[in-house]
């Protein structure tokens, strides 16, 4: 037992911050995957089109960044979780965590879609796109086949920087009380779990507390080095 064993339980640490990880990585990269593609579809939308439909749009994305996101999730987890048990999925985490990557999307894509927003209406003014309009190009062509395109690296620069915000958001819920479930491992749930302990056994709250905070740092750093790898202009 490398890291020790929990108190009570008996269970072996290691392993659980080794299936602990897994789980919180698969909450954070599919909340992320799905805040990007509704970000992207709705700001480019948004961006492209302008007049009433920029507006609706905009003013939904303020709305939702108005929202404290934590509070309001652990407000809205309740209804969600028998809204997805009334369409057939199980309860429990086979609900929980469905639930959340749901619900950490929703606040998460406002971020993606005000950036390719402003990205988009400096795009479609460009002779490129000036030029596809005169030969004749639909709307979708224009959208997707000549601005789409030009838009992967601010797309890719704000996805590795989402990702520590959507770790750390999940690992808040679970440590709340409104995340997975025991006995399925993760370290917001052996935070909770320590908190009795923190005393007599420090290591126990240390180990995921200090994989949270190197996590979260590394992913940060990947973000900055992506930005710099794709906009020089950024180091200097």
């Amino acid at each position: 037992h490398w890291f020790g064993v929990e108190p009570r339980t008996g269970r072996d640490i290691f392993l659980r911050f080794a299936f602990g990880a897994r789980t919180s990585l698969l909450i954070a990269l599919s909340a992320t995957a799905l805040a990007t593609i509704l970000g992207v579809v709705i700001g480019l939308i948004s961006g492209f089109f302008g007049g009433k439909t920029d507006l609706v749009l905009s003013r939904s994305m303020e709305i939702v960044l108005s929202f404290p996101s934590i509070l309001f999730a652990l407000a809205v987890m309740p209804v969600l979780e028998n809204l997805f048990q009334s369409v057939g999925l199980p309860q429990g985490n086979g609900t929980r965590i469905p639930v959340m990557i749901f619900i950490l999307a929703m606040f998460g894509w406002p971020y993606v879609g005000r950036i390719v927003r402003g990205q988009v209406m400096s795009l479609r003014e460009k002779e490129f796109v000036e030029a596809a309009k005169a030969l004749g190009a639909s709307r979708f062509h224009l959208v997707f086949r000549q601005i789409l395109p030009n838009l992967w690296a601010p797309i890719l620069v704000t996805v590795a920087l989402n990702i520590p915000t959507m770790i750390t958001a999940e690992a808040a819920l679970t440590f709340l009380g409104a995340g997975v479930i025991d006995p399925t491992s993760d370290w917001g749930a052996m935070l909770l779990a320590s908190v009795p302990f923190y005393a007599v056994d420090p290591m126990f709250t240390f180990i995921p507390g200090f994989a949270l905070f190197m996590l979260v740092l590394s992913f940060s750093l990947l973000g900055d080095s992506v930005r710099d790898a794709l906009d020089p202009r950024s180091s200097r």
